[in-house]
């Protein structure tokens, strides 16, 4: 393609890599700045399904990512002696339910799509410990201030830096403006797997205000742990570990089951992980030049489950419209607004209530949420089930001239 398109990506994980990679193939020149020094390894388990895998299979990124893939048998919820009350496995929702038939860790699914750029032809640059200070645009184009110092000028910049988005904040406002909060922290990091779990399954545990879990990880002699809490937010607790692993022991107190081990286990994480359950809502995905793509944009929460299908359907559609019209891409990212918008409204909605749902704030309240699950899992409510998991499904994934076979080294 002859183009003098010049593309700046802020954000290194899947949807910047993912859109990096597409626009490379359409030939456009492109630069991806990631503010971790190195790619970020492990994460939880996230999955492929409706139009997220077809479009890892038009990418080419199938056998890499059944190269990685985990091995995932189902879910079970259990009591605090670790008895299962509930358990589907995956076939029960023909790899539709809560545990999908293609599972891979993020930082597996990452490192995907960094073998696929490092094997394609173009002009790529990449640069890990770095992200933009300041920007400035005009009608043709977008002046931009690193934190190294360096200063230079793009065609269009994309921010796919995740929820809290510096880019979003410098061209769209104040994260104030777009974040919802859903009531609730989430927390996530790699424990010693321990003694006795069934290898294959996520195992859930349930008590007033907390769901803590753990899922397989690639690894087989360390699992993922996983906690929801059902609590008011707390702005201090942004950024300060000590305070954020505090109130998880403080709720998680006499959890029983494996809870103890996944505490102790906690302090020496290296990847721990504490967010609040938010979600972000952006009226126009574009602001002149700039652009929005994934968390930065629309996030659903991981409540949603959706956040990587938004990722790569999103990246997807960006690409494709920018290589439809890389002289102009005002018009490009309009376009790739009104294509994504519709798989957006889909995929944002919060399957079975939300966090108010699955996190009760009573003893009755758990109970009830035990009888539900087991409804849920009977024979004549799995139709149900199934569609609320394959919501986006129904979504037309638009082809583009790029989507022929990418061009390798």
């Amino acid at each position: 393609m002859d183009t003098d398109l010049h593309v700046l990506v802020s954000g290194g994980g899947i949807a910047g890599n993912a859109v990096a990679l597409q626009l490379l193939r359409a030939g456009i020149r492109t630069t991806v700045v990631e503010r971790a020094s190195a790619p970020r390894p492990g994460g939880q388990a996230v999955d492929l399904r409706g139009p997220s895998r077809e479009v890892a299979q038009r990418m080419g990124l199938i056998p890499g990512i059944l190269t990685h893939r985990l091995d995932e048998q189902g879910m079970e919820y259990v009591d605090r002696r670790g008895r299962a009350y509930v358990r589907m496995p995956t076939e029960m929702f023909d790899g539709k339910g809560p545990v999908a038939d293609i599972e891979i860790t993020r930082g597996d699914l990452n490192q995907v799509l960094l073998d696929a750029l490092t094997d394609t032809v173009g002009t790529l640059d990449y640069r890990y410990g770095e992200w933009i200070e300041a920007m400035t645009q005009d009608e043709g184009g977008v002046d931009v201030l690193f934190a190294s110092g360096k200063r230079q000028r793009f065609g269009l910049v994309i921010g796919a830096d995740g929820v809290h988005s510096a880019t979003r904040r410098l061209a769209f406002g104040p994260e104030e403006q777009f974040s919802t909060y859903l009531g609730g922290y989430t927390s996530y990091f790699t424990v010693p797997a321990p003694a006795g779990i069934e290898p294959g399954w996520m195992s859930l545990h349930l008590k007033p205000r907390v769901a803590v879990g753990l899922r397989p990880d690639a690894d087989p002699h360390t699992a993922k742990a996983l906690v929801m809490l059902r609590v008011d937010a707390d702005p201090a607790l942004r950024g300060d570990v000590d305070a954020q692993q505090r109130l998880l022991r403080r709720m998680l107190a006499d959890s029983g089951w494996l809870t103890p081990q996944i505490l102790d286990a906690m302090v020496d994480a290296p990847d721990f992980y504490f967010d609040e359950l938010a979600r972000i809502d952006v009226p126009n995905l574009s602001a002149g030049r700039v652009a929005l793509l994934g968390d930065a944009g629309y996030c659903g929460s991981p409540l949603s489950g959706m956040g990587t299908a938004m990722a790569l359907v999103g990246a997807y559609l960006l690409a494709g419209e920018l290589a439809a019209g890389p002289t102009d891409p005002v018009n490009a990212l309009r376009r790739y607004e009104t294509a994504v918008t519709p798989f957006l409204d889909k995929a944002k909605k919060l399957p079975g209530g939300g966090l108010a749902a699955m996190v009760q704030t009573t003893r009755l309240g758990s109970m009830l949420g035990r009888a539900l699950a087991r409804v849920m899992a009977s024979r004549p409510l799995r139709p149900v089930m199934i569609k609320m998991m394959s919501g986006t499904d129904e979504y037309e994934l638009p082809s583009y001239p790029a989507d022929s076979a990418p061009t390798a080294r």
